[in-house]
């Protein structure tokens, strides 16, 4: 039977729960009635890139529509307003420049920030003035930087010495992994890894310990490993 394999720790990451919650309610919609769905493009975004908020099942006969910051209608979150006899898009409050809007009612933001991260409302209103609304959320993440390993000692002795490895980092809502000569590592009965994973303890080292080691923080925009630290274990 193989040891198991150090899994990676996740932080902590509202949007992927409340994106959950949004796609079930939008799946069980659209299988009752065509209603207006809104989707971030991509899902999860990094600062610096531009996200797309796609509407679905835009309804016909439009006399206008608008995009507000929030979870609602309110015109001082409202972003901008198209009304579709006029070629100018109106701006409203909440307008930076960076936002564009489509004719199908998307909305492009360019080079977001996580300031960006929430709930966007859409309101199209058709010829007979009929309101129909439809929300969609923006996840954006800073992306991780390298982290780096510190260790309690790198020479040590067999059977003697207790080997903790800590991996630095100052990103939060992370997942960390540990890495032995470029692959997962793989836990013995002599390893215990933190609540958080950012710990690594060896008690005792023995010589199969020795090598090379990493530990990787992602997040769901990127990841990346630390440089490798080299453990040397000799006999007493």
């Amino acid at each position: 039977m193989e040891p198991p394999s150090a899994p990676p720790h996740r932080g902590h990451i509202p949007c992927q729960g409340l994106l959950l919650a949004v796609s079930l309610s939008t799946f069980w919609n659209t299988l009752t009635t065509a209603q207006l769905t809104i989707e971030s493009v991509p899902t999860n975004a990094a600062e610096g890139n531009d996200v797309l908020l796609l509407v679905h099942n835009l309804p016909g006969n439009l006399a206008a529509y608008g995009w507000y910051k929030g979870d609602r209608v309110d015109p001082d979150q409202q972003i901008a307003l198209h009304v579709i006899e006029q070629p100018e898009i109106i701006p409203g409050p909440l307008y930076s420049g960076r936002e564009r809007m489509y004719p199908n009612g998307s909305l492009l933001f360019q080079k977001v920030t996580q300031e960006d991260t929430g709930y966007y409302t859409l309101q199209v209103i058709n010829k007979n003035f009929h309101s129909e609304v439809g929300t969609g959320q923006l996840c954006i993440y800073k992306p991780v930087a390298q982290p780096s390993i510190q260790a309690s000692n790198i020479t040590v002795t067999e059977q003697k010495d207790v080997v903790v490895l800590t991996c630095l980092t100052n990103d939060t809502g992370i997942s960390i992994q540990w890495f032995f000569y470029n692959q997962s590592l793989r836990l013995t009965e002599r390893m215990k890894l933190s609540h958080e994973n950012h710990t690594l303890t060896i008690d005792p080292i023995t010589r199969e310990d020795a090598g090379d080691y990493q530990c990787e923080v992602s997040n769901p925009v990127n990841s990346i490993k630390s440089d490798f630290i080299t453990l040397a274990v000799s006999c007493e």
